[in-house]
């Protein structure tokens, strides 16, 4: 009788782990690029892996201290033309990712509070479906980086501002 309970309080030690993350979500790579000057908008990339048996969904970004609104964006090309929209919810599916990158789905902040600057971390929480809510948190690429990797050696403190127009410097672009 008491290999019996022992063996069953062995099983259950060795099921603990699995059921503790059983919702399967992880969340790589989460990354942001710098804001130029007084401009409001930003973004955030990152990769959302399910390892589970079932699908989860991001219901959306419950918050990031550093914005007003924190949203799923997707950009995407519309008949020749770059639209980017509001993304309700997004589901992943067991053994999919879901990558977040330039020109397509990204976190959107908007009301920003301050310039995201190269170096710094930014805190977000998002909203799953199974897994409730994940605290992730950002590292600030220079501005226009393409990956997570893309950080200058030093940042240029004496770089001039930008004078011509183009998609980066747009609120609401190069995102």
């Amino acid at each position: 009788m008491k290999s019996i309970v022992m063996m069953a309080a062995a099983a259950a030690l060795v099921a603990a782990p699995a059921w503790a993350d059983s919702s399967g979500i992880k969340v790589e790579q989460v990354w942001a690029r710098a804001t130029p000057g007084a401009v409001k908008s930003g973004a955030i990339y990152l990769t959302i892996i399910n390892t589970g048996n079932t699908p989860d969904t991001l219901e959306g970004v419950a918050s990031s201290p550093v914005a007003a609104h924190a949203d799923v964006h997707e950009m995407k090309m519309v008949k020749g033309v770059m639209e980017m929209r509001p993304v309700k919810s997004l589901t992943i599916e067991p053994g999919k990712s879901v990558v977040f990158q330039p020109g397509g789905y990204h976190v959107m902040l908007t009301g920003l509070k301050a310039p995201l600057k190269e170096g710094q971390s930014v805190p977000l929480t998002l909203t799953f479906a199974h897994a409730g809510k994940e605290q992730v948190t950002a590292s600030v690429a220079k501005v226009g980086a393409m990956h997570p990797g893309d950080m200058s050696a030093m940042p240029d403190t004496h770089a001039a501002p930008a004078t011509s127009p183009n998609m980066s410097s747009m609120p609401g672009m190069g995102h």
